[in-house]
């Protein structure tokens, strides 16, 4: 009875050892979480208190370093946007229609072979991703505009994009093929049942369906194509550039960042502090959309009550 009475009391100590740690590592995980955010806050308070925050966000110059420099972001953000664009016009398209095949109609064993296939992609170093732009796709961009009698840089929003596109494709398509595969086989048996083809099913019943999951692993791709930098500075340059031609070279708020951090310029001054400006910016998109990201995963969990990520 002793020697049972010890045993639970270790078994007891152990849980809460391992509770406590687990409370700690969360705690750790929350707090570097604020402390990221509030170390970029604060530097960007700063260049608030230099230069306008009104202008930041709404001009159209942006002209570090050079007399009368100005900081209008909006040649940064719309570039951004371009690239990150074009990125999901191409990674969305392949992502989906991979998922699709391999969750509706691939083979176990073809589908056990594809997958990891598939998310090599991931695991590749954005720099190489670079490397592949920069001296593959881009001349090539160049070469087919060419063809066209259109007129195309090197250092091409379309060149950045498309390469970009293909490193969030793994994202798109592992996401989108588990909650296409968490739609109960009832819906599909039962729209058989009616008649429907599997094209039918799986257009009317198992894509609407599982849209709310799709939608989130797109917005977790666009979270990520966001944040890339150095396909970028490897594929699209460094000049700030308003313009809706994806043809022309452009610049992305990441690599206005590493620029301004490795610059000779005073820690103090607003030529490096607009860095911690542009990341409080950045930081803001992503956080938005990972939590609407995870509201979607959660309302498509609370559909089907399973565990679909």
């Amino acid at each position: 009875m002793h020697s049972f009475e010890s045993k639970n009391k270790a078994t007891e100590l152990k849980e809460r050892i391992i509770k406590i740690a687990l409370i700690v590592a969360s705690t750790i995980s929350i707090l570097t979480t604020f402390g990221i955010l509030f170390s970029i806050l604060f530097e960007a308070i700063e260049f608030f208190k230099l230069r306008s925050f009104w202008y930041f966000l709404t001009g159209t110059v942006w002209s570090p370093g050079q007399v009368g420099s100005q900081f209008g972001a909006v040649p940064i953000f719309a570039g951004t946007i371009m690239i990150t664009v074009i990125a999901l016009a191409v990674a969305i398209p392949i992502g989906l229609g991979s998922a699709i095949f391999m969750s509706e109609y691939a083979s176990n064993k073809t589908r056990d072979y594809l997958k990891p296939i598939l998310e090599i992609l991931a695991g590749i170093p954005t720099v190489v991703y670079g490397f592949f732009a920069a001296i593959t796709v881009a001349p090539f961009v160049v070469k087919a505009a060419a063809f066209f009698g259109l007129e195309a840089t090197f250092n091409s929003a379309l060149a950045s994009g498309v390469v970009m596109g293909i490193m969030i494709i793994p994202v798109i398509s592992s996401l989108s093929d588990d909650v296409i595969r968490a739609v109960p086989d009832s819906q599909r048996k039962a729209a058989f049942g009616l008649g429907m083809t599997q094209g039918e099913t799986i257009k009317d019943i198992v894509l609407p369906s599982a849209l709310p999951g799709i939608i989130s692993a797109c917005l977790l791709g666009f979270s990520k194509a966001i944040g890339e930098t150095m396909i970028v500075v490897m594929a699209a340059g460094l000049r700030p550039n308003l313009s809706i031609n994806p043809l022309e070279d452009m610049t992305t708020v990441t690599v206005r960042i590493v620029d301004a951090l490795v610059g000779d310029q005073a820690f103090n001054s607003p030529e490096t502090l607009v860095a911690f400006a542009l990341g409080l910016v950045l930081f803001v998109v992503t956080l938005a959309l990972n939590v609407v990201s995870l509201m979607m995963i959660r309302k498509f969990k609370e559909k089907y009550k399973v565990n679909t990520l």
